[in-house]
């Protein structure tokens, strides 16, 4: 069955506007980790994974590290086993997403984050081997710790905006 021509600009209007949001949340998050690497710590006296620079002490600072590990220290560290399951997860979210994406703006919204944070999280993990984490809540750093990085955030985000994008369309059905 074919589209309709205002279903075809519609598709590209929605396949855009991700791409605008992955594009923006890519270019964050690479260059956040860039300064935090390179300008944040470096002093000449040290590699520039020394450190921190507390943001809320006793609970928030910057300390860059590296992160072997896929989300939450799951799936081991191999660096190709980890972009294939990123890429497999891209994959499973636009196949089940892509219609919701035609009609609403919170879902292009949300995948675009996602695709933005999984592709930053590849580079880093192609390139480097790792990927470089340093927003760090430690409140509790020997019950509780997590540190994390702005595509972390923008996942997380995004895939919490598609929980409630589903909860809100059931629960208009």
């Amino acid at each position: 069955m074919s589209q309709s021509p205002s279903s075809n600009s519609r598709n590209a209007l929605s396949l855009a506007a991700i791409g605008l949001i992955a594009a923006a949340v890519l270019i964050v998050d690479q260059l956040s980790k860039r300064y935090v690497t390179t300008h944040l710590y470096f002093d000449g006296q040290c590699i520039p994974w020394c450190g921190h620079k507390d943001v809320i002490p006793g609970w928030l600072r910057i300390a860059p590290e590296p992160n072997y590990h896929g989300a939450f220290g799951l799936l081991g560290s191999n660096p190709f086993l980890l972009v294939g399951m990123a890429l497999v997860v891209l994959a499973v979210f636009w196949l089940s997403f892509r219609d919701a994406a035609e009609r609403s703006a919170i879902v292009r919204v949300a995948f675009g984050l996602i695709l933005g944070g999984a592709v930053g999280n590849i580079i880093d993990r192609v390139h480097l081997g790792y990927v470089i984490d340093f927003i760090d809540f430690y409140r509790f750093p020997d019950i509780w710790r997590f540190t994390f990085n702005v595509a972390d955030s923008c996942i997380t985000t995004g895939v919490i905006l598609l929980l409630l994008s589903s909860v809100a369309a059931r629960s208009h059905r």
